[in-house]
């Protein structure tokens, strides 16, 4: 598509030539579904009833709608651009399992680092607080990770998970 831009349309000016281009890729993007030719008649209509109401964006089409080069370059760079966004839909799943598989990697070096780390104070006030309401007996806790912490505190939540958390936090 890039190089296909590069190409076409040089009697523009720079602005034009990418107001252009960049419309046309958005209109081929939301006509995928359609051919080449039905694409190009459609840009065309659409054009052609905007320049006849005067209410065109690209008025300096006027002189070049339906000029043969400028049909041959609008047909040649809606095909590059609908060869572009198909190969992206075809590389939609794996662009997500790239993604799922950083997530996971992600979430694996933040655990790696809290195994290093020593706890909050937040989080070990949390963990008293959990272990005071219910009636748990507490670990020590000078050996233990952040890592270690949240585990702890994670399994509490879930074996009391039935009855309803809520922590007087106010030292009261």
């Amino acid at each position: 598509m890039y190089l296909t831009k590069q190409r076409i349309y040089n009697y523009f000016d720079k602005t034009q030539k990418s107001m252009i281009c960049t419309f046309l890729r958005s209109y081929s993007k939301q006509h995928l579904e359609l051919e080449i030719e039905e694409i190009f008649n459609n840009f065309v209509e659409d054009q052609d009833y905007y320049l006849k109401i005067n209410a065109s964006r690209f008025p300096f089409l006027s002189e070049y709608l339906y000029d043969e080069t400028f049909i041959a370059e609008t047909k040649e760079y809606i095909k590059a651009c609908k060869k572009y966004y198909e190969y992206k839909k075809s590389q939609a799943p794996l662009i997500e399992k790239q993604k799922e598989y950083d997530k996971k990697k992600r979430k694996f070096l933040q655990e790696v680092k809290m195994s290093k780390e020593s706890p909050t104070k937040k989080q070990l006030y949390y963990y008293e607080r959990l272990c005071k309401k219910y009636n748990i007996e507490k670990q020590n806790t000078e050996k233990l990770s952040k890592l270690d912490i949240k585990n702890e505190i994670e399994r509490i939540i879930n074996e009391h998970s039935g009855n309803s958390i809520n922590i007087d936090l106010s030292g009261n």
